[in-house]
């Protein structure tokens, strides 16, 4: 792959065999983010989890006390009076039956993130081969599958993020941007960091975090040490 003259630059600045403090991380990241717009800074967490195991699974949510830095647009389904609730929490788009079409023969898909009442769960499954594969089927276990529709949207819009094993055991979330403080980005990154060793799984025998690296949307990424973050 070419890299441009701008990544070379901020990639010599990171010593690649290094495991880096938080803070001494972040500050490299932030650094290197001199792409002309507002970059994502994002984590990347391998774990001793095997996912083609049940009882290794990792999947989750929570609140970033800082935010992501970004515009989170709901789609909520609901019906009656949760219906509403959705509407006056916050969310950019809500409905039921008549929202399947829309999906399934137009498209649509202009939303981040689903959240559905249990009721509609039923109406949300024939969008399964669609919502699952990107990742924004709703689900119980990172708060998206509620009665609760307010507290719902409001975490997401306050920065709530989901955060789960890929195929690979590595867990990819955003922490904020480029543009958010130092101590802010700690905050957010610490707050993740504490979740995903809660959820650690008991099945999961020896080193849990194997690897840790958070880096900026165009810049390099920068190793963390994994056994501070324990």
């Amino acid at each position: 792959m070419k890299r441009s003259k701008r990544y070379k630059e901020s990639a010599a600045a990171v010593n690649r065999a290094n495991l880096y403090d938080v803070s001494e991380g972040i500050a490299l990241v932030k650094k290197s983010a001199s792409a002309k717009f507002d970059e994502t800074v994002e984590a990347h967490i391998r774990t001793g989890c095997d996912g083609r195991h049940a009882d290794q699974q990792i999947r989750g949510a929570v609140v970033l006390p800082h935010g992501t830095g970004r515009q989170v647009r709901v789609l909520v389904f609901a019906k009656n009076a949760k219906a509403d609730e959705a509407v006056a929490a916050g969310a950019e788009f809500v409905g039921a039956e008549e929202l399947v079409p829309k999906i399934q023969k137009e498209g649509w898909l202009d939303f981040d993130v689903v959240v559905a009442t249990p009721d509609m769960m039923g109406v949300v499954g024939r969008l399964g081969r669609i919502l699952g594969p990107k990742g924004l089927m709703p689900n119980p276990k990172a708060g998206t599958v509620t009665m609760d529709v307010t507290k719902a949207v409001k975490d997401i819009k306050a920065g709530k993020i989901e955060y789960r094993l890929d195929k690979t055991n590595i867990i990819h979330v955003p922490i904020g941007k480029a543009s958010f403080t130092e101590e802010q980005l700690a905050d957010n990154f610490q707050t993740l960091i504490e979740a995903i060793n809660k959820a650690r799984p008991s099945a999961v025998k020896g080193q849990f975090l194997r690897s840790v690296t958070i880096s900026s949307t165009m810049g390099p990424g920068v190793k963390l040490n994994p056994m501070k973050l324990v």
